[in-house]
């Protein structure tokens, strides 16, 4: 809506307003009043959301419905959300980097499969695939700027402990003064979600900075299933960025400017499909995020294809320095601690029950990749969500770690 037809618009309703009020008793025109004021609330709420959702969802070049409901725009490369962000107005796209780090192990074979192209749909040359967010999408979210970040609490192992809802079973690694990146094979499974709000995960968090100094830069990815961001319980792909301890900057996959797309087949946010059955058969994919030491930007590497990468230029202590944290492992958002982690059962259960991150290395200062010296564990609430970690030198699994609970009873 345009300012002007918006300005009519509300000299509009205070006149009905007024011609209302001279007729009424006066705790029939407060309520009026009030009721007045909602309704200019809301036509202001929806007139922010339709200016969100124009930044958003750029003009598509092909249209892709897919089968779980969501709608994928095939948006020209150029034309992404990324280039919204004030620092890259004029950035040069990094097609690949550079050079990867070596001595990757554990590598799964199987393709990554989402739904949104499970019949062989794919998006045109030169464009990438961009789930659209929907009037309802943004309607959902606590204020239309909180849509797509992580708006309350703490939202990082490092404060681990603090009762607001977030729990941890996760693995950090030690040893190491800097890290370049790390790489993990995440087990994929669909927890129920317990009540409206809560959510679970499993990924891998790259960070440096302070939380208590507001400067903490995270590069996170891994699966998550989140409905008051989703609108389902389907495990989907996800990313997060932030530079300043989640306060102002970062957002979930593409909900913002900031991570660059590279791929033509992969959609950040769509929903990955089949998921490990408990007992029965177990999926997993392969999470590499690393420093690209010739131009200093972050890549995101998924079962073995680049997704896009994180401009150093978007990060303070991530630009021209290195990540002094790494860690693995699972995250439940729910005040109630009744949402399980991962599959719901405690690592003791082991393969095929319990959720597992496996084949766990680091990035060093030469781009090799290595077993991490050390890991430390941290689960606040052992009985209901727990981690236990384990080395193999017989098989791809090397470093690893289990993780998961069903929750508080």
């Amino acid at each position: 809506m345009a300012g002007g037809a918006w300005l009519q618009l509300q000299v509009a309703l205070l006149l009905l307003v007024a011609l209302i009020f001279s007729t009424l008793s006066p705790s029939e025109a407060e309520a009026e009043a009030e009721a007045a004021a909602a309704t200019s609330t809301n036509l202001r709420r929806r007139q922010e959301v339709q200016s969100l959702l124009k930044r958003l969802n750029k003009p598509p070049l092909a249209t892709i419905q897919s089968p779980d409901g969501d709608i994928i725009d095939c948006v020209h490369i150029s034309k992404q959300p990324a280039f919204d962000h004030p620092l890259l107005k004029n950035h040069t796209i990094q097609m690949r980097p550079s050079i990867q780090p070596s001595g990757m192990y554990g590598e799964a074979a199987r393709p990554f499969t989402q739904t949104w192209n499970q019949n062989g749909e794919k998006c045109p040359d030169n464009t990438i695939p961009i789930r659209r967010t929907k009037e309802e999408d943004v309607m959902r979210a606590t204020s239309v700027a909180t849509f797509g970040k992580k708006t309350h609490g703490s939202h990082h192992p490092r404060l681990a402990g603090v009762t607001d809802g977030h729990h941890y079973g996760v693995a950090s690694a030690t040893g190491d003064a800097n890290y370049y990146g790390t790489k993990a094979t995440i087990n994929l499974w669909q927890p129920t979600i317990a009540t409206s709000g809560d959510f679970s995960l499993a990924q891998l968090w790259i960070s440096a900075g302070s939380y208590q100094n507001k400067d903490l830069n995270t590069i996170e990815a891994g699966w998550q299933v989140y409905p008051a961001l989703y609108r389902d319980e389907k495990t989907r792909l996800f990313i997060y960025w932030t530079r300043d301890a989640y306060d102002q900057t970062g957002c979930y996959n593409l909900a913002c400017s900031g991570f660059i797309q590279t791929n033509t087949q992969v959609v950040i946010g769509g929903s990955i499909s089949p998921v490990s059955i408990y007992g029965g058969p177990q999926y997993e994919y392969d999470y590499l995020v690393w420093k690209d030491l010739a131009g200093g930007n972050w890549w995101l590497q998924v079962q073995g294809k680049y997704v896009g990468y994180w401009p150093s230029s978007i990060f303070t202590h991530l630009q021209t320095g290195v990540a002094d944290t790494v860690e693995w492992g699972g995250e439940v958002n729910s005040p109630r601690s009744t949402t399980p982690m991962g599959s719901g059962h405690f690592p003791k259960e082991g393969f095929g029950k319990a959720t597992y991150s496996k084949a766990i290395q680091v990035v060093d200062s030469s781009n090799n990749l290595k077993s991490p010296n050390g890991v430390s564990l941290i689960a606040p609430l052992p009985n209901c969500y727990s981690v236990m970690t384990g080395f193999s030198s017989t098989t791809s699994w090397g470093t690893y770690i289990y993780y998961g609970g069903s929750g508080c009873p």
